[in-house]
């Protein structure tokens, strides 16, 4: 399945090469689009299976979000997860290539409020 998405992102990014197509806030979805398909073939673990070692270490917990990123040189899954009895977010991180938590950070709701409304101000510039 992983690859079959990739083949797709692939061809799509294919097209739009041969069309030229300039655009602007397309051009930002299709950035991220091609950042997350390389990112996507570099990984070894699924994003279901990191998603699960990540609800490992949140009791009831309940995937919010969760995304393939860069940070720090590694390669990790980050997921946001919400528990039932508090409005706080649980980050954990999961490396993509080895399966393993590389770290588990609680988040006050403000603070992740905050955080996401400044990545939706980013991805608008």
């Amino acid at each position: 399945m992983k690859n079959s998405i990739l083949h797709s992102l692939i061809i799509i990014l294919a097209i739009g090469a041969l069309t030229g197509c300039v655009c602007t806030k397309g051009e930002k979805h299709h950035n991220k689009e091609a950042k997350q398909a390389k990112l996507m073939a570099q990984a070894k673990v699924s994003k279901d299976a990191a998603g699960k070692t990540a609800l490992a270490k949140v009791p009831n917990g309940t995937i919010k979000e969760g995304e393939l990123e860069k940070e720090h040189g590694k390669l990790i899954w980050s997921f946001d997860i919400t528990t039932p009895d508090t409005k706080d977010i649980t980050e954990v991180n999961v490396d993509a290539i080895t399966g393993d938590v590389v770290s588990v950070e609680k988040e006050a709701a403000e603070s992740e409020a905050k955080e996401t409304a400044g990545e939706k101000a980013k991805d608008k510039d």
